[in-house]
């Protein structure tokens, strides 16, 4: 079986090719899909060249313009669909996800047989280095808010470190999501929670990046404040309830 992994990227020219060889060094079965939103300092150039580098193994698409995280995840999720991978991850490509935990996830799914892998930085076993303390406030407070609000029973909902078996984003209508940025992580969780899939966290290290700059900015957190208001009212008013008993710990 594959795998196939998403690293939606802008402005990454010091970071890509590193990612790339370590992704390709946790095994054969991992693929890499680079979708560049016309970064100008010359990453869609490098990704190119790391595609004929390693022909089978990485793909590229480009994009015009900064199109958004949740749409370059979205096209990434319909990409290998339609090749036929068995698991989709989710991943930043600036070492903030350390690579090495890429197997890991594969034998937590098949280990527990969850649909979804969440990794998280508040489980045991879990952290983040180098954060100063308004972005783990953030953080946490937002997953907390999101949790308790959408009854997910998960400690962290708002990192973008994940893989969905292929069934899940089969089942989901992915015309309908509704976020454009850090939100989608949120939403997409629920999505798969609501539609009775099984969902477990997976302790990981958070690394701050290292190279470049965070593409977090408030709007995009009150983005996804806004986003799981709304979710939970769609939710009230439909007579459902996140049901947490899908949840494994």
């Amino acid at each position: 079986m594959k795998a196939l992994v998403i690293l939606p990227t802008y402005n990454e020219l010091g970071n890509l090719a590193p990612m790339v060889h370590a992704i390709l060094d946790q095994g054969a079965m991992f693929d890499i899909l680079v979708i560049d939103d016309g970064s100008p300092d010359g990453t869609g150039l490098l990704a190119d060249r790391l595609k004929e580098e390693f022909p089978g193994r990485v793909e590229v698409i480009h994009r015009q313009g900064k199109l958004g995280l949740a749409t370059a995840y979205l096209t990434g999720f319909r990409y290998g669909l339609s090749r036929g991978y068995e698991y989709l991850f989710e991943m930043d490509a600036d070492f903030s996800h350390n690579p090495q935990y890429l197997p890991k996830f594969i034998e937590t799914m098949q280990k527990t047989g969850a649909d979804v892998v969440l990794g998280s930085r508040y489980v045991n076993g879990g952290g983040a280095t180098n954060w100063p303390w308004y972005r783990r406030l953030i953080s946490r407070g937002g997953s907390l808010y999101a949790s308790i609000l959408l009854g997910l029973g998960l400690k962290d909902v708002t990192g973008g470190f994940k893989c969905f078996r292929r069934t899940v984003l089969e089942h989901l209508d992915l015309d309908q999501i509704q976020s454009s940025g850090y939100g989608f992580q949120i939403e997409m969780t629920y999505r798969a929670v609501q539609a009775g899939f099984t969902v477990v966290e997976m302790p990981i290290i958070f690394e701050e990046r290292r190279e470049g700059q965070s593409k977090m900015s408030a709007s995009i957190f009150m983005e996804a404040l806004w986003m799981v208001a709304k979710m939970r009212a769609e939710s009230l008013g439909k007579g459902r309830q996140p049901a947490e008993e899908r949840l494994r710990p």
